[in-house]
Order: C-alpha cells, then structure tokens, then sequence
C-alpha cells in the first residue's frame, strides 16, 4: 500500500516539533574514571582553593623580598639560612629580617616570606647565602586559590567531560559526579538492496553507509548504541524486529525505506508501534523523515536512505533534539559556523540543504558548495558541513554571508564577561541557565579594558570615584568609550575587615594597620577593593604605605585569597567581601557597601545571552537567591540602567 504525504512541516516545525517530546532520562552517579563524555547532571563547586596554600613555584630560596632590594650581580646581598621546606611537609620555620630558607617547587611558603629566588641566582657558602638578584613581593609564589576559589562554581552542568574537566575534578577531591544517564539507542538499516562492507558487491546492491556514519555520530554524541543489523524491506520482519527493540532501548533509529513507495514500510511501522508526528518535510535533500513516538513513549526515528541525505538531516533536524536526552541544550543554530559564499547559487521553490567546503583564505572564511547529489559518496569525504537556503530565496549572491551547519561540534562561549571577581556572577549565570560562559577574572579595571578592546560583551565592576564617591559610572568618561558603553546597577556587597576569630589584635579601623605588630594582606592593583584601600590610606593621612604598613607589598589576587592568608596564619588583616569570612570561618569588621555592576557594550546587548543575563539580573528569582548569599543584597536600581 502506498502512502502519500498528506502535509509536509518546515525543517524549523521538525525541529520544535521533536524537541517538545524530548527530555533527560535521568540521572546517575559514576566514578571519576568513568565520567569521559558524560554531560554533567549538575554544577561542580570548588570544595577547596587550587592551590591549597601559597606555595613555590621553583627550586630556591624563600624570602622577605625587601631584604633584597638592594641586589645585584655586582652587589650580592647575603642572607642566613635558618632552614629548609619539603613538598608535602608543613613549614617548621619562620622567617625573620635577613634571613632565608631553602624551598622545594611545590612547598608551602614559612610565615615571614612573601617571595622566592630562584636557585640559579644564589650561592651557598657555609650557613648562609647570597643572593645575585633581587625579587618583587609574590615573585615565584602561586597564591591560595590563584587558580581555583573555594564556594565557586568551576564547571556547570550541561558539559561535556574531557579529560580536562575530569583532571580539574580530581584536583577538587571529587571521585565521582552526577551525569544524565545516557541513553541506549538501537540502530538498524533497512533495505533489500543492502550488504554489509564485509561482502563482495553483486549486481544491484549496494554497501551499507548509512550503519557506520550514524553509529559515529552517535557515539561522537555521548550514547550508547548498537548496530542490530541490516532489515529487508519487509513490513512484517521490520514490525517484529523493531517491537522486540522497544523493550531494552530507549530510542530507535533506522534509515531507508521512509519514502512513499510501495516498498517503503517504515512508517506502517512506527504508525502500528505508536503515534506518527512527521512524515516528510518540506527540504531538499530529506524529504522522505519519518518520526514517531511509540505506545511506551520511546522516540523512534527514520532518516531517508541515501548517505549524504540522511547526515544532513541528522545534523539539522535530530541531533539538536536528542541531545536533550543527555542534557544538552543545543539547538541547529549552535552547531554553525558564518562563512561568505564564493559565487552565486540559483535555487528556490523549496528549502535546500547543500554541502559545503570551507575555505579560509586572507578575506575570511569561504563555503565552497558541493554540488551533486543526494546519494554522493565522495561528498561525505569533502563536505565539513552544510548551508541551508530558505524556500523564499531565489538565488544567494556571491560574498552573500551564511551559515554553515558543522558535522562536527562547534560551540564558542555564548558570553564572555570580563573583570573582578565574584561569586555573585556565578549565582546571576546559574539563575539564568547559561552553563558555558567564559569568565576570566581580571579585576574590576582589567574588565573595562576589555571593554574599550572589544574583547568582553559584559565586564563585573565596583571602582569607586574619590571625586563623586560613587561607583562605576565614572569609568565610560574616563576611558573615552561612552558612546559605547552602558552600566546596568548590579547589587550591593558588604565589605570589611577580615580577621581571626575572636579579632586578637583588637583591629578597629585603617589606623591599626600602622602598628608593628600587625601584618597586612592587600589586594591588586586595578582591583575595586584595592582602589578602596588606598582612599582609605590617603584619607588618614598614609604617604608611603609600603614602607608604613607590614605587608603592604603582598597582593592577593582574590577575595578567598586574602581570607585564606588569614586563616592560615600569614596575615592579620585584609579587606574583602563578608561572604569569604563566612566560608574560612573569619571574623568579619564591616567598613561599607559596595555596588558591584554590571558594564555593557553596546554592540552585544543584541546578545541571546546578554538579553537573558539581564533578564535575570532583574528577577524575583535572583533576588531571592542573593538575598541568601551573606552580606549581598539588592537595591533599588538593580537591573536597571545607570548609564548613560
């Protein structure tokens, strides 16, 4: 019996039409050694800093960097050697002016030291050392939670595990991790005039393509599949072999036998097996796409026959919905790539999908079309992906920009956001759902450079003017890129003192950072606390801070930095935010509230991303979720724009 197609959908109606029927699994826990290519189920925080403790970098000698300011090669500043630090051993010395200690890569800096000479630029000569050249405060040293900050989100859910995150989750202390279970999917392809390549060709047949390129894609997608074998064009063995399936798998995918003739029976099939929800669509080539949903709620899925046909479509119609099913959200649009066409191409009546060559030359990224058909073996080799042309066009121009649908994964950073360090971004891009954004964290000045370079679509910023004393919105005027900028108020963070429990040095205010028996932990320069600090200093008085207050000098590059330098002994005091006492376990002095925003480029607030960040940014949700985080809260501008 031959069955005609009825009504064709669009390639965009296939695409919505699958994805509302697909959804996760479920949810399992595995072994860190058997996480490779399983999507997280959830976000992974940092559990402790990376590095734990402040630590050498090099082979050397641990020392106060002040003792050798003064250090050349014509002039050796020589030092006591008081002791020595293994790797894995804590510090049983500590440093006193003029002296030093021997130190391991990878050992745990003594109190007393604030930077590390390389051993090349030493000599020992008897108890004590000299020392060739001088070194800056930090030099050689990898900092407490420089690379890692404990309470962040590291990797959030829905990414894919590679060897990387898998490193990173093993140096967090993580031996196992959540991940969608991932799905089981039989294979099968149907069609009498199929043989396996195994087989010599006769007359009228052909090899099965189709069985290997699927099988990949697959497994190149994360699921666990099997290949059941090549099926005649036989309604009643298809119905048996299929049905037997449905019960140990949990998707079913054939190919060939989805057209309209009268040997093609796959969708008499899926129509006595479930409920049919496409039979063709409105595109050349990939017309003949059958796609049902089977009486126990399993997908099942028949892609046309001819090899390059059936890729395509799998790449523009299927591989977007199901990879729902292991907790990807991607859609067509995430797997391209933008590219100019090289000559001019006449089509229309239909949708087109056509293969593509890409060709990077001096004037950017070329897609060569492949022309011929459907069927075409030696297209699968050339082809890296495909265009596709809408029904309405006519024709495509030559340098005509389009985009070209890779058969390989290829997914940037939907968002960049450049600038100071937060946990509170980590909350905003977790309420919003966006789970691969690139957050580099460089301070709250670094991240208006990347604005005015164009390298950041959103930078985290909270410098404050000594002029205004308010916060942010000075910044466009000063750097010359106001027409290019907008400020939209983020939220209000408490700053303070951070200090030991019980505050045993009796810190009240700046004033005690003067006394000689308090050690400082400051924070970089370009950072919005470090500007704070020295407005603080200047406002009582200080002149030359680095020589009236102890530590000055050290910077650390993070808040959980400064917290982890008190904790653990190295310092006194530092200024941070209130949440890291929290999470060390400090004492918290309160000194102010700061605004921490959110700067824009213009260019980007047409973003899919930027739009939900500051969709977000404005929600009940948000609100409630900060309001949770100690010493964060909202305020009345929140959300919305501050500047201009």
């Amino acid at each position: 019996m031959r069955k005609i197609f009825h009504k064709l959908v669009s390639l965009d109606e296939a695409v919505e039409l699958l994805e509302k029927v697909v959804s996760p699994l479920g949810v399992e826990k595995v072994d860190l050694l058997n996480a490779l290519g399983r999507v997280l189920a959830s976000d992974i925080f940092a559990r402790v800093d990376s590095p734990p403790f402040d630590r050498s970098l090099v082979d050397g000698y641990a020392v106060r960097a002040e003792d050798l300011y003064q250090a050349d090669e014509n002039n050796p500043v020589k030092l006591k050697l008081v002791g020595s630090i293994e790797v894995g051993k804590p510090p049983q010395v500590k440093i006193n002016p003029g002296e030093c200690v021997e130190i391991a890569t990878g050992a745990p800096i003594p109190p007393g030291a604030d930077a590390v000479v390389m051993v090349e630029y030493t000599k020992r000569i008897d108890g004590e050392i000299l020392f060739f050249r001088g070194v800056k405060p930090g030099e050689n040293i990898a900092q407490t939670g420089s690379d890692i900050t404990a309470g962040d989100i590291v990797i959030r859910k829905g990414r894919r595990l590679t060897s990387r995150e898998i490193a990173v989750l093993a140096a967090l202390g993580y031996s196992e991790v959540e991940v969608y279970r991932r799905p089981k999917v039989a294979l099968f392809s149907i069609g009498d005039e199929l043989i396996p390549p195994s087989k010599e060709l006769s007359p009228g047949k052909i090899y099965d393509v189709n069985s290997h390129a699927i099988f990949s894609m697959l497994l190149e997608m994360g699921f666990e599949v099997r290949f059941l074998g090549i099926l005649p064009d036989d309604f009643q063995t298809i119905y048996e072999t299929i049905s037997r399936a449905l019960n140990d798998y949990d998707l079913i995918i054939t190919s060939g036998s989805t057209s309209a003739g009268l040997g093609d029976v796959i969708y008499r099939v899926f129509e006595k097996l479930g409920r049919i929800l496409i039979h063709g669509i409105k595109v050349k080539p990939g017309k003949p796409t059958v796609i049902a949903i089977s009486h126990e709620g399993k997908l099942m899925i028949g892609l046309p026959g001819f090899p390059l046909s059936s890729m395509m479509i799998f790449t523009a119609v299927i591989k977007p919905a199901i990879l729902r099913m292991i907790g990807m959200e991607i859609r067509a649009d995430d797997l391209s790539i933008t590219a100019k066409l090289p000559f001019r191409i006449n089509v229309g009546g239909k949708t087109y999908l056509i293969p593509v060559q890409l060709v990077d030359t001096q004037k950017g990224l070329y897609a060569y079309p492949r022309l011929g058909d459907s069927g075409s073996t030696s297209a699968l080799l050339e082809a890296d992906g495909f265009i596709r042309i809408p029904e309405e066009k006519q024709y495509l121009e030559q340098d005509e920009l389009v985009k070209v649908a890779l058969f390989r994964e290829f997914k940037p950073p939907s968002i960049y956001i450049i600038g100071s360090h937060c946990p509170g971004i980590d909350l905003l891009l977790q309420v919003a759902g966006i789970n691969d954004a690139k957050i580099i964290n460089v301070g709250s000045l670094g991240g208006w450079n990347a604005l005015k370079r164009g390298e950041a679509d959103v930078a985290g910023t909270h410098i404050l003017d000594e002029e205004t004393m308010k916060y942010n919105v000075h910044m466009p005027m000063k750097l010359g890129i106001e027409d290019e900028i907008e400020i939209y108020g983020g939220y209000v963070r408490e700053i303070g003192f951070v200090v030991a429990p019980g505050n045993p040095k009796g810190i009240t205010g700046f004033e005690d950072l003067l006394r000689q028996d308090v050690i400082f932990v400051n924070r970089v320069k370009g950072s919005g606390i470090r500007t704070y600090i020295d407005l603080q200093l200047k406002k009582i008085g200080i002149k030359d801070p680095e020589k009236q207050i102890r530590g000055y000098t050290y910077q650390a590059k993070t808040h959980t930095a400064v917290a982890a330098a008190v904790a653990q002994g190295r310092a006194d005091v530092g200024v941070a935010i209130g949440y890291v006492a929290r999470l060390y376990g400090l004492e918290f002095i309160p000194l102010a509230e700061e605004h921490f925003d959110l700067a824009i480029r213009k260019d980007r607030l047409s973003k899919q991303s930027v739009k939900i960040l500051l969709k977000t940014l404005r929600s009940p949700e948000f609100a409630e979720r900060i309001r949770e985080m100690p010493h964060y809260k909202i305020h009345e501008k929140t959300g919305r724009r501050i500047f201009p």
